[in-house]
């Protein structure tokens, strides 16, 4: 079945016998036992509820995965996953990620007794001499957030198969519809349900899709544990966002292509990061690897003033944190994002006061146009 018609249609399990187009919500905490040792599949909705499940296999079948566990955020989905490692466990993970994951690791899986080593996956592909004893797993971001980095997926899998690690792969800027980590070698995948899965900027969410049974079945009891799951609310606004998936990445993308390459051409403009022009380091990579390039650009200006005047003057577009949505967003990454990296850190990257991210919404590419070119004048 063809992606587009999974968006739609999804997992086809009968939740209804109304003949309701729209999935029910099953807005229950608890269920009945039809007799004492028996079940109907459902007991209490930590633990799984009908509506969930229905998104869990749509995702399921979208990734090419062996199962899904939904969570309330994308980092509850990582504050789970960490909990496959113990004290004194090791990862290597990709220097550029998003903050808040950054954060977690730094405050929370180090204090835990977890060690990483911290490497820019995208350029140093001899990742075995970062391999000690104690390594668990690989976890990579790609593209990166917000410096768009691509890290060559089916490599790193080589590496991580031949030394019996996890490889895990954050694909929340691609989605399911543009890239499959699990189908290049990944064991988990992960995705801010927030974003591009929702689409509307209406509801938070977070998955972790598993490439084993084994795999799915430790998360599945680390999500009844620590109790973090989706919403039946918040579940069926996913599976309404994810039917008009396929329509909005391309529309996003089409838009993005335009604007980046308007952006190159702006004097005030210094360097644009797109991994869809043909000039990004991770282009080819990202040609192999995916069915498409995305809507997230990151962009530096010439100066402080001019990335303050472009936040302040915008008025289509909105100056707010998140992406993903139909409304185009820009975010200032050293404020909102990334507010919580070292600065030293931080600016080695290139995530300065000069350092702008746009997620491309479905608008007219040239209304965004004109409110770029209005508030860079």
């Amino acid at each position: 079945m063809d992606i587009t018609t999974v968006c739609i249609h999804g997992n086809r399990k009968n939740l209804d016998y109304t003949g309701a187009i729209s999935v029910p919500i099953y807005q229950s905490a608890t269920f009945a036992h039809p007799a004492v040792g028996e079940s109907t599949g459902y007991d209490y909705s930590r633990l799984q509820n009908p509506t969930r499940e229905h998104l869990e296999n749509i995702i399921t079948d979208l990734e090419q995965g062996k199962g899904t566990v939904a969570f309330s955020t994308g980092m509850a989905a990582i504050s789970a996953l960490m909990e496959l490692f113990s004290i004194g466990d090791h990862l290597i993970i990709s220097d550029d990620l998003y903050g808040g994951t950054h954060r977690l690791f730094s405050l929370i899986s180090k204090k835990n007794g977890i060690e990483f080593d911290v490497v820019n996956t995208s350029k140093d592909t001899d990742l075995t001499k970062y391999i000690r004893k104690t390594t668990k797993a690989i976890f990579i971001e790609t593209p990166s957030n917000p410096t768009m980095q691509v890290t060559d997926i089916k490599a790193v899998a080589e590496i991580t198969k031949k030394h019996n690690l996890l490889l895990i792969v954050d694909n929340t800027f691609l989605s399911p519809y543009l890239q499959n980590p699990i189908l290049l070698g990944a064991d988990i995948v992960v995705h801010s349900g927030t974003k591009f899965l929702s689409g509307h900027n209406d509801t938070l969410a977070g998955f972790l899709v598993a490439s084993t049974e084994d795999i799915l079945e430790k998360l599945r009891v680390i999500s009844k544990t620590t109790g973090a799951s989706l919403s039946p609310f918040d579940s069926w606004l996913l599976i309404r966002g994810i039917k008009t998936l396929s329509i909005r990445m391309e529309k996003q993308q089409e838009n993005a292509k335009i604007i980046a390459d308007w952006l190159c051409r702006q004097p005030k403009v210094k360097k644009v990061y797109y991994i869809g022009l043909p000039e990004h380091p991770g282009y080819e990579i990202s040609k192999n690897q995916s069915r498409g390039f995305g809507s997230m650009i990151s962009f530096e200006v010439e100066n402080e003033e001019t990335a303050k005047q472009l936040l302040e003057k915008v008025n289509l577009i909105l100056y707010a944190e998140s992406l993903g949505g139909v409304e185009t967003l820009i975010t200032y990454p050293m404020l909102q994002t990334h507010s919580d990296v070292p600065k030293e850190e931080r600016e080695s990257k290139g995530i300065n006061e000069c350092f702008l991210r746009l997620s491309v919404g479905i608008e007219s590419a040239d209304d965004l146009i004109k409110d770029l070119e209005q508030a860079l004048s």
